[in-house]
């Protein structure tokens, strides 16, 4: 008896198309199968899903080892080796799951392998060293073996499925801000304060804009004009020369980032110039430090750097990458204020060389904007940052600095639901006369009951710098009674040094109080992340 041939493998969803390998192999199975005489296998919820683009194909584990944003990347690089490219990806990025770049970092490493998202140079707390190590990922993908071309004869072609395109609202993606009005700051420090922190009022109602607690707020700033004239003098340019349909002031101001300086404009400036200036400008370009340098070159200070050297306006302009959102806490409550969305905003000054520099939107929102101004912003939904779903639930906040955002949120949201839950706060900061942010509104908290309890820390009023970590463990017993009840625990603040420092101590109290060896202890603590009642909002 003659065996039956397997019919011929039928390629029908291009590779260009937008889908992953996994989705393109599932779906020309599922599209072959109409093509026979076989009844079709139906498609599911779950599956049809899956297709999505920018779905995320089960072609790994979630055992993500580099997940970490107190990981150096050389670091977070040596865990993923080995690894699937999207998940090498991945961790070239900065742990962090802010949403800034449009993404958490394990659907932005997917969208840039499936070719789904073009841009390598979104993360912004990575800066330049993810941009780079991207560039470098991505160049495997080119390299990898070719696909078997997707057949050309239209009686072979099928048509190609019906993709449902999400129309985002605006203000809900950094790709589709709104228009916000800037309604006025104030001054959270006293006299005597090393700090420069603003509360930031916005008005939502226009845009019909609302959000959740723990949601993060995306800032549309623009650099600043003494900036931007500087370095047009440096490129000796009028600033009314054209360059994309926009002044080359307009363009510097509103379109691309000043800081820091990216390697284009290094391999620019080394075609444009020669001998030593040329290989310094190689050397730059590549990642390289030939003059110890590198890490305090804005695009100003390169120009400066290569004296004399003096880009044609348009090709400077196109050298530079795009200017990115900043995101931040949401300070207050729509629950509790509708239309209206607060942001606590430390001002960021310092000093390299004798220049000045400035944080771009910081200093856009202490400063330049106006009372009344329109600004584009967006609200970018929260990664397992949230109040727990019973409102019954305790929770514990530590929150120093402007890390007291997102918990002068949840505190507003609270008492605007009437939840049950008992609240307990840990802050702190420089010195207690001075940096104790919306200590009236706090203090009225604890005197009608919604705050139960307010731990405060000062790391200047004393001989010994003293931290809410150090708090903590005064308070250990109760902060273990609370746990025992059920209570979430919140870190919001400083990702490389004041929430290592808070789950050191955190393991430190389960440990102690809670009779376990520090093994135990910290599986304990880990156990609380993957239950969800333990949650970070750092950077």
């Amino acid at each position: 008896m003659n065996q039956i041939a397997p019919p011929p493998k039928i390629e029908i969803i291009p590779t260009s198309a937008p889908f992953s390998e996994a989705q393109r192999s599932w779906l020309n199975g599922f599209f072959a199968g109409l093509l026979s005489n076989d009844t079709p296998v139906p498609l599911s919820a779950e599956q049809g899903a899956a297709l999505l683009p920018g779905a995320a194909a089960d072609d790994d584990d979630d055992d993500s080892p580099w997940h970490d944003q107190t990981l150096p990347i050389a670091e977070r690089m040596k865990l993923a080796e080995g690894r699937p490219l999207k998940r090498r990806m991945m961790a070239a990025m900065a742990q962090q799951d802010c949403g800034q770049c449009g993404y958490n970092c394990r659907d932005y490493s997917n969208a840039i392998a499936d070719k789904s998202e073009a841009r390598l140079n979104l993360c912004v707390p990575g800066g330049k060293e993810t941009a780079r190590m991207l560039k470098s990922l991505y160049e495997e993908i080119d390299k990898a073996p070719a696909k078997p071309a997707p057949p050309t004869s239209a009686s072979d072609v099928a048509p190609a499925p019906a993709v449902s395109v999400v129309v985002v609202e605006p203000g809900r993606s950094r790709d589709n801000p709104a228009d916000a009005v800037f309604l006025g700051r104030r001054l959270l420090n006293k006299k005597g304060s090393e700090k420069e922190t603003y509360h930031i009022d916005f008005d939502l109602s226009d845009a019909g804009l609302d959000y959740v607690v723990g949601d993060s707020f995306g800032v549309f700033a623009n650099n600043d004009i003494g900036l931007v004239d500087q370095i047009i003098a440096l490129l000796g340019a009028s600033h009314t020369t054209k360059v994309n349909g926009k002044t080359l002031r307009e363009a510097l101001t509103t379109d691309v980032s000043l800081s820091p300086a990216p390697d284009s404009l290094f391999e620019l400036i080394s075609f444009i110039t020669g001998g030593a200036q040329r290989e310094k400008a190689r050397a730059l370009a590549q990642g390289e430090d030939p003059d110890g340098d590198a890490a305090t070159l804005d695009v100003m200070a390169a120009l400066q750097k290569f004296s004399g050297v003096r880009p044609h306006p348009e090709a400077f302009v196109e050298a530079l990458e795009p200017l990115q959102p900043r995101l931040y806490s949401i300070s207050s409550s729509h629950n509790a204020t509708p239309g209206k969305l607060s942001l606590t905003v430390d001002c960021v000054r310092y000093v390299v060389g004798k220049r000045k520099r400035l944080g771009l939107a910081s200093t856009f929102l202490a400063e330049r904007i106006k009372e009344g101004g329109k600004l584009k912003v967006y609200v970018q939904k929260a990664h397992g940052f949230a109040l727990p779903q019973d409102p019954k639930t305790p929770i514990i906040m530590v929150g120093p600095g402007t890390g007291i955002a997102p918990f002068r949120a949840f505190l507003q949201d609270r008492r605007a639901t009437g939840a049950a839950g008992k609240n307990w706060l840990f802050f702190g900061h420089q010195r207690s006369d001075c940096d104790f942010f919306y200590a009236d509104e706090l203090n009225a908290m604890k005197t009608a009951g919604l705050l139960t309890r307010l731990s405060l820390a000062w790391s200047r009023d004393g001989a010994k710098k003293f931290y809410v970590q150090d708090r903590m463990r005064e308070v250990g017993r109760e902060v273990w009674t609370w746990l025992a009840e059920g209570a979430h625990l919140y870190i919001c603040g400083d990702a490389k040094r004041m929430a290592k420092d808070v789950e050191r101590a955190l393991v430190d109290i389960v440990a102690q109080f809670g009779a376990r060896s520090t093994d135990e202890a910290i599986s304990f603590v880990n156990e609380l992340k993957k239950k969800g009642r333990f949650q970070q909002d750092v950077y």
